[in-house]
């Protein structure tokens, strides 16, 4: 099976038991939101942190903050009966899971059910239990600050952004909030590099959105490599970008098959980090085929910046006060060739790869979306970019790891401008980037100097009580 995750470097393939029945998965998208409850239980929606950081922005709440009615739910579950997998109140939609699909047909005709869509098929039932051991799954295959000391194995890649500005500063992204939606955290929970996130308790929420669990350190590797770029903490062998944050890890991606189901999981993670109150989102996911090529995209009227799930989810992140960063994919050079969604939202800040040269690597997928839009919009390390492995530190390629990267670094920015918008801190990003007087279709607005952007956005040079700290 040919996956289209960006960059698994490394697969691992989730191990579960016979599954004692067939499941259908079935989007359902409602037509309005009648019933349901008043704006003002907005923090039975919201957490505080979620609404001072929308209220530093002057953002107040909307429709899509409003919860999908509850009699919704509990019709489609009754005539169906089903089980709700997910639900997303930005698209007032649920995922319902049956297993004998011509129940979907109960929902005709009823008033308040705008359209349904299969997205996805299981052999098995899918809320199986989680993998509690390491030992239990199948392993992977091979695979004073601001000098190269403090940072050793990561230096490369701080010094070529010039993120250490911004860690000399004193701002490691503390008291702000980075969500990873990402395909498993494999030894996040026992890497020494780790200790200092799990220690200081800056984990704050973990949630597979496949499985339906809190479970996430199994399944596959490649999201403890992407985090391991931001949260790494070692000072003299590792430091990531944003060492100090705190973080959310959700698990969306399913590694046994590829259906339009995972877009919808983005969706909710999305969600579930405005919730939160999430300032940042990092998605190393991109998609643009599937395993029925029925629900393949088509780039030139899919990957138009507005029209998939996962680019709405993005757009809708940003709409909702949060930077949604997405790598471009590395699809360059093959047919496809373009960028991956989410990758092509409007809204998202898209980042491509290059070699310890600078110069754009020839997978990490070319712009413009469809709509024209500059694609990516800047590029960091991914050639040989340090990360974690097992136990210790190895280094990849990809722009999966330039993403998380960029990502960190804009979070440690924002600690310095903490009232700064996404698009102020997209903008000061890009025009701070070496190539932005003249952009092209492969490094965008190329590689960005965040001691540029730190005086762009007048970064204190000391920082500053955060209010909204988790």
């Amino acid at each position: 099976m040919y996956r289209k995750l960006v960059l698994i470097c490394f697969t691992l393939v989730l191990v579960q038991g016979i599954a004692s029945a067939t499941q259908y998965a079935y989007q359902v998208n409602f037509s309005n939101k009648n019933g349901s409850p008043a704006f003002s239980d907005s923090l039975s929606i919201l957490s505080h942190r979620a609404l001072s950081r929308r209220a530093a922005q002057g953002l107040t709440l909307d429709s899509t903050d409003l919860p999908v009615p509850r009699a919704y739910l509990d019709s489609v579950v009754r005539l169906t009966g089903g089980k709700i997998h997910e639900v997303s109140r930005w698209l007032n939609l649920c995922v319902v899971l049956i297993s004998d699909s011509t129940r979907i047909h109960t929902l005709s005709g009823k008033s308040f059910i705008q359209s349904t869509r299969l997205v996805g098929y299981y052999a098995g039932t899918l809320h199986k239990g989680a993998i509690q051991s390491v030992e239990d799954q199948k392993q992977p295959a091979p695979k004073t600050t601001g000098g190269a000391t403090y940072y050793d194995q990561t230096w490369t890649q701080t010094l070529m952004v010039k993120g250490n500005y911004l860690h000399d500063l004193g701002f490691k992204a503390t008291g702000k909030m980075i969500a990873v939606i990402d395909a498993g955290f494999i030894y996040t929970d026992t890497h020494p590099g780790f200790d200092s996130l799990r220690s200081s308790g800056r984990i704050a929420e973990t949630h597979n959105f496949t499985l339906d669990t809190s479970f996430v350190y199994g399944y596959d590797i490649h999201g403890t490599s992407v985090l391991s770029t931001m949260a790494g903490y070692v000072p003299d062998t590792y430091v990531g970008s944003a060492p100090l944050a705190t973080y959310a890890l959700y698990v969306t991606e399913d590694d046994n098959s590829e259906q339009p189901i995972e877009l919808i999981n983005m969706l909710c993670a999305a969600e579930r980090a405005d919730s939160l109150g999430a300032d940042i989102i990092s998605s190393s996911l991109g998609y643009n085929t599937f395993d029925d090529p029925a629900d393949d995209l088509h780039f030139t009227t899919d990957c138009d910046g507005k029209s998939t799930i996962a680019a709405k989810a993005a757009n809708m992140a940003t709409k909702k006060g949060i930077l949604f960063v997405a790598s471009a994919g590395n699809e360059g050079g093959n047919s496809w060739n373009m960028v991956l969604t989410p990758g092509d939202a409007d809204s998202a800040l898209t980042i491509g790869s290059v070699n310890t040269s600078a110069i754009a690597v020839g997978s990490s997928g070319y712009g413009p979306n469809a709509a024209g839009q500059i694609k990516p919009d800047v590029c960091g390390l991914g050639h040989y970019a340090s990360v974690f492995s097992s136990t210790g530190y190895n280094s990849e390629d990809g722009t999966s790891l330039s993403t998380p990267q960029i990502a960190g670094w804009a979070a440690c920015l924002l600690q310095g401008a903490p009232h700064s918008t996404p698009s102020q801190l997209r903008r000061a990003i890009v025009q701070c980037a070496d190539h932005y007087s003249s952009p092209d279709s492969h490094i965008g607005y190329g590689i960005p100097d965040f001691s540029c952007a730190a005086i762009a956005l007048n970064v204190l040079d000391t920082p500053t009580p955060n209010p909204n700290s988790f």
